[in-house]
């Protein structure tokens, strides 16, 4: 009996030494299987969270670099001359000029067009245009000037009209019509708003020196586009008898053939 209870009592001791490792194994499966469960949701989390960071970043980064390109200078197509005013001579009641030199700067084709917050006292001359690459001109601009308020000193008047300049590129040479800028408004940009400066035209300065060199050498180019261009075809002589250079030649050479001709007689 003693021998059979140890022998019991050392099969219970196997048994619950070979029970042991397998539960053991069991709970050790379980919890393996539980603990890759997490770590895939884990991973899985840490995916979407990636993700998600990425995505943020990348918005981030959008939202940084439209900013970034908000504040950048506009990349100018023209160059203005003066660059950012507008000199008048200041004569209260009288309609006065000044003048401003635009050149294109690109290597397309751009069209320009002037602006004013008051239209019914000032206007350009010409309004607007289209200049080649490397093209310039000189366009003239002329205000009414009112007479001063409130006892204010005529040169101390500032004035509250502005102008502005707008361009657009266009394809090769066309007609110049206004309603390009209407048609491709995403792609007009603003060059600038000018102010306005008045001068005393009794003071001598640079400024006032060079305004009237610039309207000078509009006026010049103004007469130059208006003579009819010169006429280089056929020459209508007598009664509507058109001769060109070659019949001319050929009649000269005929006649002193003629005249040697007679000569030798």
């Amino acid at each position: 009996m003693a021998v059979e209870a140890e022998k019991s009592g050392s099969d219970g001791k196997v048994w619950r030494f070979c029970k042991m490792p397998f539960w053991q194994g069991r709970n050790g499966s379980s919890s393996s299987s539980s603990s890759l469960t997490s770590m895939h949701n884990n991973a899985h989390q840490q995916n979407q969270s990636h993700q998600s960071v990425e995505h943020m970043s990348l918005q981030s980064s959008t939202t940084v670099s439209s900013v970034a390109k908000s504040f950048l200078p506009t990349r100018r197509r023209l160059r203005l001359d003066p660059p950012n005013k507008l000199f008048f001579p200041y004569e209260p009641g009288k309609q006065v000029r000044s003048a401003i030199g635009i050149k294109n700067t690109c290597k397309s084709h751009v069209a320009f067009k002037f602006q004013t917050t008051a239209p019914k006292s000032c206007y350009m001359r010409p309004p607007g245009g289209i200049l080649a690459p490397g093209e310039s001109l000189i366009a003239t601009v002329f205000k009414f000037v009112e007479p001063p308020e409130n006892n204010e000193k005529p040169i101390d008047q500032k004035s509250k009209v502005k102008f502005k300049i707008m361009s657009l590129k266009v394809k090769g040479e066309m007609d110049y019509v206004p309603e390009l800028f209407d048609e491709q408004k995403d792609q007009v940009a603003v060059e600038q708003i000018l102010r306005v400066i008045f001068l005393d035209p009794e003071r001598p300065t640079p400024a006032l020196e060079k305004l009237k060199r610039q309207l000078a050498e509009a006026e010049a180019a103004l007469e130059a586009r208006k003579k009819p261009p010169e006429d280089t075809g056929p020459r209508i002589v007598g009664e509507g008898l058109v001769i060109d250079e070659w019949k001319e030649r050929r009649e000269r050479y005929l006649a002193r053939q003629q005249v040697e001709g007679v000569d030798s007689v």
